[in-house]
């Protein structure tokens, strides 16, 4: 399905616009105007969006959609859309839909055949990426990891083997567990913890992660992890490095999902192979 998004002229258009990450200078012309010339702004928390709509004069109506009444929202966003309303969404800093709500408003609206134009602007991921001093591409956004230790070790444990650098967000009361639970299962990697990005005390914090997870930190934060890395030592044969893993003590089921992780395999055709190759080794 094709939708325009070009003309502004027409009716009927959403718009993600994109609001500074701290310093409230750091906002574009065209953000403004668009802000200023639609019908309606939906932002995720109406108090934090004041703040930049009063600091800038804009008077246009601002309604909330957040986590908590999305659903329900998301059919009064279309609807609006498609009766020839132009509607703005914003989140509380940076870009819309990424690590905040809005992606059911996109999906709907493609779904309806209805335009969506993007009004670019900061990224705190983005920013802080390039400011690590860790390679910048090939890179993976996850954003926020689980809230609860053993399921973030579990997402940890699906990233564990990716080359691309890594950005995270986090909150300054769990950064230290966060920073615990990365050294645990992805290994004591450098990285970078950068801190109330734009502001007045901006601040990057680089090292290995076990050197730097003994601060305390204020602020929303963005964590920058380089990527997996191979031991050139290792041996290339998934099945000989299921031995070496079994030797070290994993259990064979776990040494198998390990590697498929590792080689990027898939675990069952693994087992298979490997049961195969003991079976042709005399085991």
């Amino acid at each position: 399905m094709r939708t325009r998004s070009f003309n502004e002229e027409d009716s009927g258009i959403l718009y993600l616009v994109a609001t500074p990450i701290g310093n409230l200078s750091d906002i574009t012309l065209r953000a403004l105007e668009i802000l200023k010339s639609v019908d309606k702004i939906y932002a995720e928390d109406t108090r934090t969006s004041g703040v930049l709509l009063s600091h800038y004069g804009i008077k246009t109506k601002l309604e909330s959609y957040h986590n908590f009444n999305q659903d329900e929202k998301t059919l009064d966003v279309v609807r609006e859309i498609r009766n020839g309303m132009k509607i703005a969404l914003i989140s509380d800093a940076g870009l819309p839909v990424i690590s905040d709500p809005g992606y059911k408003i996109v999906a709907k609206a493609r779904e309806e055949g209805l335009r969506v134009s993007t009004i670019p602007g900061a990224s705190a991921g983005i920013s802080a990426l390039i400011a690590s001093g860790i390679a910048p591409m090939p890179y993976t956004f996850y954003g926020f990891l689980d809230s609860k230790s053993s399921k973030r070790k579990e997402e940890l444990k699906d990233l564990k083997y990716l080359k691309s650098t890594l950005i995270f967000y986090e909150a300054p009361h769990r950064i230290h567990e966060t920073l615990s639970d990365m050294e645990e299962i992805l290994g004591d990697r450098y990285c970078c913890l950068a801190r109330e990005l734009t502001k007045t005390y901006e601040e990057f914090i680089t090292g290995a992660i076990s050197s730097i997870n003994k601060e305390e930190y204020k602020g929303e934060m963005v964590v920058i992890v380089e990527g997996y890395k191979e031991d050139n030592t290792l041996v290339d044969d998934p099945n000989k490095k299921i031995d070496e893993m079994i030797s070290l003590g994993y259990k064979p089921n776990d040494a198998i999902k390990e590697v498929a992780k590792m080689f990027n395999l898939d675990r069952k055709e693994l087992y298979k192979n490997y049961t195969f190759y003991k079976n042709n080794r005399g085991e």
